[in-house]
Formats: structure tokens, C-alpha cells, sequence
């Protein structure tokens, strides 16, 4: 048996679902937050590489580069983020997040 197309589609669906049922049930904590945001950016880059594959076609993967390097800068600087807003509340609880607001 071969893997086709389609069995990459549906990885990619599966952990799509995955990293929105992340976002939906658990809003409280901002890591899981970070964590899922993550893995549907890499559903993404799933995606971007079966149809570059596919297609014959090497945009698919200039794509995912991109992608990757955003989605590096993104866990950076959410981290550091986190760890400065650690310091001051002692908690990185979404609720205290929100008391930052004017």
C-alpha cells in the first residue's frame, strides 16, 4: 500500500482539529494556547508539502520555509513574552493578561 495524497490530507485535517479543539476547550492556559497555534501551522506546512509533491512543484516547500522561520520568531518572542509577564504576575494565567489592558 501506498501512501497517496489523501493520507496526508487527512494528517493534516486530524491535527488541524487537534490544535482547534486546543484553542477552544483550553483558554486559560497560554503555553497550550502557544502550543496549538504550533500545530496548525504545521497542519499547514503538511499540507504545502503533499500538494508540492503532488504538483510537481517546489513553491509548496518555498512556502513551508517561510512558514517554519515566521512560526520560530513567533515561539520566540511569545516565550519571552511569557517569561517577563512570569516575573511580574508570578502567573502566565490568561486572566491576569488581561488586567494589562488600559
Amino acid at each position: 500500500m501506498t501512501v497517496g495524497l489523501s493520507h496526508y490530507l487527512i494528517l493534516a485535517a486530524v491535527l488541524f482539529s487537534i490544535s482547534i479543539a486546543g484553542i477552544v476547550i483550553n483558554r486559560k492556559n497560554i503555553i497550550i494556547l502557544l502550543m496549538s497555534i504550533e500545530l496548525m501551522l504545521l497542519a499547514v506546512n503538511i499540507n504545502f508539502i503533499a500538494f508540492s509533491h503532488y504538483l510537481d512543484d517546489l513553491a509548496g516547500q518555498v512556502f513551508v520555509f517561510f512558514i517554519l522561520t515566521v512560526a520560530a520568531a513567533e515561539a520566540a518572542i511569545g516565550l519571552a513574552i511569557l517569561v517577563v509577564l512570569f516575573r511580574n504576575r508570578r502567573s502566565i494565567n490568561v486572566e491576569d493578561i488581561k488586567e494589562l489592558k488600559w
